[in-house]
């Protein structure tokens, strides 16, 4: 049995608007094109997201329905349907509108609510993935290991703590050296995957992964956050959209813009600090140290900054009392 959904190939309908638009569908084209298309043609498990999704209405039935237990609702039934034994099927030649959040602050809400749902639908799901007689063990432990425990655990907290604290710490202890390799090889494989499937992204590559390492900050906290069950587990924030969206002569518009208002948030102190940790280890490396990363720290101090000061994504309305 087949489960079959088209998925867009182009999710950004105006991605030249910014900056932080571009880089966030680089990301989706290596969500769709990489991750899901390869996962496809495998017949291997990948995750179900609600954009341009067509179910089978038995399938759903089958699977216990929709639950609203974690914040990634739609991951959660495609757990439960591939544990019934049905599979999925990626069509990667249908293309739909949509539209990406064009503030960093509804992109960090966005990214949150992702990261933090999907870890804590691992906690959930794993003892049931482990019992479960309906799939192979092969599919049991892509499941635990490489779709959860890698890509939603590890991943963003061996980011931020490697690449943005133990690196630049290490420049301040002498006894501490880091192989090359270490540092470049996940970087590397990345740029190649991405460059294999958007040859014409390939100038924005550098860009894009000094933009992840600073979003990974955040994605640590919303993992543990989801593996924890702290009191934020369940937040919810709806991803504002501020209308960037090309529209056609509709009587109903299908997303209406947010009204801005006169506040609007435009410095965020979390990244400000860890900008000015990053240049502290940097400028130690240039003038007492071994010169070794300065140039990549300073590099990955200039993006925490950058996003620190608001000047990526759009201006957009904050809650103001």
């Amino acid at each position: 049995m087949f489960l079959m959904w088209p998925f867009p190939g182009n999710f950004a309908v105006n991605y030249d608007v910014c900056l932080m638009t571009r880089i966030q569908k680089m990301s989706l084209d290596y969500h769709f094109k990489v991750e899901q298309e390869s996962g496809s043609s495998m017949h291997a498990f990948f995750g179900f997201n609600g954009t341009a999704g067509v179910w089978r209405v038995s399938a759903i039935s089958e699977a216990g329905g929709w639950k609203d237990r974690t914040t990634v609702e739609d991951m959660d039934l495609a757990v439960r349907a591939s544990l019934k034994g049905w599979q999925f099927l990626y069509v990667g030649d249908i293309r739909v509108k949509s539209e990406l959040p064009s503030t960093l602050k509804a992109y960090r809400h966005q990214q949150h609510r992702w990261t933090c749902g999907a870890t804590n639908l691992f906690r959930k799901m794993a003892p049931d993935i482990v019992r479960s007689k309906g799939v192979s063990v092969w599919m049991k432990f892509h499941l635990l290991y490489s779709f959860f425990f890698v890509r939603r655990v590890i991943a963003p907290i061996l980011t931020f703590l490697f690449y943005c604290i133990v690196i630049p710490l290490s420049v301040m202890v002498p006894e501490v050296s880091i192989p090359v390799w270490g540092m470049f090889y996940i970087p590397t494989a990345i740029t190649i995957m991405n460059a294999i499937r958007n040859p014409w992204s390939i100038h924005m590559v550098p860009i894009w992964i000094l933009f992840e390492n600073v979003m990974s900050m955040h994605r640590m906290r919303a993992a543990l956050t989801g593996l924890l069950e702290t009191m934020y587990v369940d937040e919810w924030v709806v991803t504002q959209k501020l209308g960037d969206h090309v529209r056609e002569k509709l009587e109903v518009p299908l997303l209406t813009p947010v009204k801005p208002t006169e506040c609007v948030e435009r410095i965020y102190v979390p990244e400000v600090l860890v900008a000015f940790y990053l240049l502290v280890c940097a400028s130690y490396d240039f003038v007492l140290g071994a010169g070794r990363y300065y140039l990549y720290i300073f590099l990955q101090a200039f993006a925490f900054l950058l996003l620190g000061f608001g000047f990526v994504g759009t201006a957009g309305p904050c809650s103001c009392p």
